[in-house]
């Protein structure tokens, strides 16, 4: 009875009422996207790469190399060379190595040289390993590999020809159009950096380098993608490499003797670790965005409080013709109470609807352009204790004005002019 008669007390003044709504629906938006974006980002990195044991490149920091190999974030410090590569291969304690080469685009997206062994070892979101939507591995010098994202925005079917570009840039002024490349594969989303990658052999970056020097071309050499094909391709060095163990045990020993290497100085990270110290460097930031969403959330409450006050002093006849005819002075304090709970109950619902369509709309272009998977909001208990909070403070703050209500006599309402 008290929620019917609180909704058609709103409905009366549903204009008010529709701002207050909206200005808690934004508010509840913007703090349950700032925890679910957190999540989902952690999640999102956590899943990008799993079943690596080390990740080794030039001696620089954990986190630049982290970013570099497995988010395309960055650019490394030095090379690796192919005589480190082949040591570390020989280590009893490995089981395999995915060499890693990175330093060319094609149309703003990373160009990834590797092995065929990347297709057999790459593990993503626990242990799920890459999968062909179309096509097979790289298998010719100079087949390629295309992630999903990059298939889908620039509409690439197997068989087309592509020419890289030298750089990491969107836009490049050189490209390798002498020796294009011909997609014959075409990976499955993955919701990861992959996506966004074009993978070519080895090999295949080294032939459109042949005739190259210090980054630039050698003037007056121009050799043909056929002239390339009778050169000696080995890798002279690549930008890092991913190792993995036949004995997790081992992994602290391996990395020791990696980052103590006499022949060149070369850092050995444990992914897990260096996301670790990733998280801690950005826990100020999450913290502080949390806050900020909580005082507009703060906001959206005394925004809702002052509505109240200000409806109360208007409707003194009307408390006061309840009074009149039989309502206790609980009821009158329950009915504002409700009111608040009504307007916080629409607002939050609002927000989440709202919160919805922000993520079916955004989902493709973060996916597209950070290679980040952000899924739909599904009830957890972290989002519900939020939800509650935000309750709660509009209960707290409906304290006052039901209080104020309750203060009023039968004859203050009554002996008002009409």
């Amino acid at each position: 009875m008290l929620i019917r008669l609180a909704g058609k007390s709103l409905a009366n003044r549903r204009g008010t009422a529709l701002l207050v709504v909206l200005s808690m629906a934004l508010s509840v938006a913007l703090l349950l996207g700032v925890e679910r974006l957190r999540d989902q980002v952690r999640d999102s990195f956590a899943s990008t790469v799993s079943g690596v044991d080390l990740i080794v490149g030039a001696r620089s920091g954990p986190l630049n190399l982290l970013l570099y190999s497995v988010f395309r974030i960055g650019e490394p410090t030095a090379n690796v060379s192919w005589k480190s590569v082949e040591r570390i291969a020989a280590q009893p304690q490995v089981d395999w190595v995915v060499p890693l080469s990175l330093g060319d685009s094609h149309r703003g997206f990373p160009v990834l040289g590797t092995s065929a062994a990347y297709f057999d070892h790459y593990r993503y979101a626990r242990q799920r390993s890459l999968e062909f939507a179309d096509g097979e591995p790289f298998d010719d010098l100079f087949d390629a590999v295309v992630g999903a994202n990059v298939a889908q925005r620039l509409g690439y079917q197997l068989g087309q020809e592509i020419a890289l570009s030298h750089g990491g840039g969107k836009v490049s002024l050189i490209d390798h159009a002498d020796k294009p490349f011909r997609i014959v594969g075409i990976l499955a989303a993955t919701g990861t950096p992959v996506d966004n990658t074009v993978h070519v052999s080895l090999q295949g970056i080294e032939a459109i380098h042949a005739d190259w020097l210090a980054g630039a071309p050698l003037p007056g050499m121009r050799l043909t993608a056929e002239q390339v094909r009778e050169r000696d391709l080995r890798p002279r060095s690549v930008t890092a490499l991913m190792v993995g163990l036949k004995s997790r045990i081992a992994v602290f020993q391996v990395q020791r003797s990696i980052n103590t290497a006499a022949e060149e100085p070369l850092l050995a990270i444990i992914p897990g670790v260096a996301l670790q110290q990733l998280w801690q460097m950005m826990a100020l930031a999450e913290n502080a965005l949390a806050l900020v969403a909580w005082m507009v959330v703060m906001v959206a409450v005394v925004v809702m409080l002052t509505a109240l006050l200000t409806a109360l002093n208007e409707r003194r006849r009307e408390m006061a013709i309840l009074r009149a005819i039989g309502a206790r002075p609980w009821q009158i304090f329950a009915l504002v109470i409700g009111e608040s709970l009504l307007l916080t109950l629409l607002g939050v619902l609002a927000g989440v609807l709202l919160l919805q369509l922000a993520s079916l709309l955004a989902a493709p272009w973060v996916s597209a352009r950070l290679g980040l998977a952000l899924t739909l909001w599904s009830p957890v208990a972290k989002e519900f204790i939020l939800i509650a909070a935000v309750m709660l403070a509009a209960l707290l703050a409906g304290v006052w004005p039901a209080w104020r209500a309750y203060r009023q006599s039968l004859t203050d309402g009554l002996g008002m002019r009409l």
